[in-house]
């Protein structure tokens, strides 16, 4: 009698959990990092926190600019304001008229000539 050229195994219980376990660890790796991954949920408040706080900043210092930009225009020569070139020109060359009081606040060093 001949011998059966092929043999028939039963699977066992290992080799049927083998695609299912691979299939729950992959979805558990990229579950846990859309929600915890630096683009996932939690970072995603993080990050509209951070836009948040940034363009609290930026319009304050646009504010400053504003500022500082209308100060400079004073000082243009063709619309140069007395007022504000005496102030320069006293703060910079550190001189008071004779009539004048000066008022000294603390913290600041001040040269005598």
């Amino acid at each position: 009698m001949p011998r059966a050229a092929t043999r028939q195994r039963k699977k066992s219980v290992f080799r049927r959990l083998i695609t299912p376990a691979i299939a729950i660890a992959a979805l558990g790796y990229f579950g846990f990092h859309a929600m915890n991954g630096e683009l996932g949920l939690v970072g995603r408040a993080m990050i509209e926190r951070q836009v948040s706080e940034l363009e609290t900043e930026l319009s304050a210092l646009a504010a400053e600019r504003r500022e500082l930009q209308a100060r400079v225009s004073l000082l243009r020569p063709e619309s140069l304001d007395p007022d504000m070139l005496d102030e320069r020109a006293r703060l910079n060359l550190n001189l008071v008229h004779s009539n004048e009081l000066v008022v000294l606040r603390p913290g600041h060093r001040y040269e005598i000539n």
